[in-house]
């Protein structure tokens, strides 16, 4: 979500005259932190990056920095007081305030410190830079009406509200017409999308009708949240072709007491459960996690919990955090926080466990034949190794050769947004390798636009149909006085 509202930052910044400046060039005029402000090491990050640029503004007075996001609203004027070379600070309500905050800005000499309470526009109304010529993220929601007691993301960004479904549609077919082939629907929980509007059967809807976009090949969405999680939803998934059978399900805590003390709404046997009803409509569905460990007052026997659902759950990969107090959530003042050695020690076993179930998991696809969308900068040693990356369609990572059986590589034939069948040959805890040639290679709209160097840019999405791009040329006038 983070990364999306970035998107929309650098078209804000682009529609107001704003060009991106070149990685090379280390004074630019503008530079903008977008923050998280989930974990402490947020905060540690932004003030050392922040500290990092006083020099170098000082040597370019013109330089301006703004700081935004839910580290800016949750820290608010304390970010100019512990940075006071800072321009800008604006928070999650009013991204689409910064041009206008960075020209005071300009003409005040003075920092602009703006945080709004509510929201003040959809973002999804906002223009876009697309990162991606294939994959798009398109918001379905905002804020959270949750109230995990670790969590301070309700706090930042607010109450859900809930987009319409004409709108979401709209979208998406804008960002399919030019070329994109993926789409995740994001949402801080996408499946109790529709309590706006009174239809707790919402999301599965919008899956279904996102099948019948034609060109629109993958559909992911993130993240849902157990205790809304519908049978709907599971039926939608297994019966509408393109809704790729992955799923992203935070667990937090496979302990009931935990689960309690954190205030999720459900327990590990409904966790379970829902695992279960999923692998049964979805044989190979590929389910990821969200996992806390050392969160106030967890016992040794919590933890082991934990670990028994891991086993049982049989993830393909997870995300493992350490608990980390925020101030401002109710677990920050909760008793029995435990000594950091504890957590480590914890965390380390956790970690062990699951590459050790994630490596079984993806070693079952050793010799299967898998579709691959072709990415840009997955693989960190893609260039020494000769290969390319992507993701297959349940979102493992594969890495895969290019190079035909008589040697001759397809490298230069195969695009970001190209579409590779290959067969897995090797398996590691968190990707796959396929070192034999590939199966099949499709040439798509969206590996055209990567090799051209066009990303859709989406101007603001209202109601009705949007449009991406320069306006198309309108018809000379056959008849009558063209007007000016």
């Amino acid at each position: 979500m983070n990364v999306h509202d970035s998107e929309r930052i650098s078209g804000l910044l682009e529609q107001a005259g704003y060009v991106r400046a070149v990685p090379a060039d280390d004074t630019p005029d503008i530079v903008v932190f977008n923050t998280c402000a989930v974990r402490e090491n947020a905060d540690n990050r932004l003030y050392g990056n922040l500290g990092r640029l006083r020099p170098v503004k000082d040597k370019h007075p013109g330089m301006q920095i703004a700081v935004g996001g839910c580290l800016a609203q949750k820290d608010r004027g304390e970010i100019v007081r512990k940075a006071p070379w800072v321009d800008v600070v604006f928070g999650t309500h009013n991204i689409g305030s910064l041009p206008v905050l960075l020209e005071r800005a300009r003409h005040n000499a003075a920092a602009e410190v703006e945080i709004l309470e509510s929201l003040d526009v959809f973002p999804s109304t906002l223009p876009t830079r697309r990162e991606s010529t294939y994959a798009g993220w398109v918001s379905i929601s905002v804020g959270c009406n949750n109230t995990c007691t670790f969590c301070i993301v309700p706090a930042l960004r607010g109450k859900e509200k809930d987009r319409r479904p004409g709108d979401i549609l709209s979208e998406v077919r804008a960002l399919v017409d030019e070329g994109v082939l993926e789409v995740t629907l994001l949402g801080q929980n996408v499946n109790s999308y529709g309590v706006e509007f009174g239809d707790r059967y919402a999301f599965g809807k919008l899956l279904r009708a996102c099948g019948d976009i034609d060109g629109l090949e993958r559909v992911r969405f993130t993240s849902p949240h157990p205790k809304d999680f519908t049978d709907d939803v599971i039926a939608a998934m297994a019966e509408t072709p393109n809704v790729c059978h992955s799923l992203h399900m935070p667990l937090q805590s496979g302990s009931d007491d935990v689960l309690r003390a954190m205030r999720r709404s459900y327990r590990s046997e409904r966790y379970l459960g829902i695992i279960e009803k999923v692998r049964a409509a979805m044989p190979d569905a590929a389910i990821t996690t969200d996992i806390i460990v050392g969160f106030p007052g967890e016992t040794e026997a919590d933890f082991q919990r934990t670990l028994d659902v891991v086993r049982e759950a049989r993830f393909s990969s997870a995300f493992t955090f350490q608990y980390s107090k925020r101030p401002g959530t109710p677990a920050a003042t909760m008793d029995d926080q435990l000594p950091k050695q504890v957590v480590q020690e914890r965390y380390e076993r956790l970690i062990e466990t699951v590459e050790e179930i994630t490596w079984a998991e993806n070693k079952r696809l050793l010799g299967e034949t898998v579709e691959v969308l072709v990415a840009v900068g997955e693989g960190r040693k893609d260039e020494r190794t000769g290969r390319m990356s992507g993701r297959a369609r349940d979102g493992r990572l594969v890495h895969f050769a290019t190079d035909t059986p008589d040697g001759e590589s397809m490298a230069s034939q195969i695009r970001p947004g190209d579409i590779v069948h290959t067969t897995i040959t090797y398996a590691a805890p968190h990707h796959l390798n396929a070192d034999g040639a590939p199966v099949a290679h499709r040439r798509t709209r969206a590996g055209d636009a990567a090799e051209a160097g066009r990303s859709p840019r989406t101007p603001g999405v209202l109601l009705g149909l949007p449009t991406i791009g320069a306006p198309p040329v309108a018809a000379a006038p056959t008849a009558g006085c063209a007007t000016h």
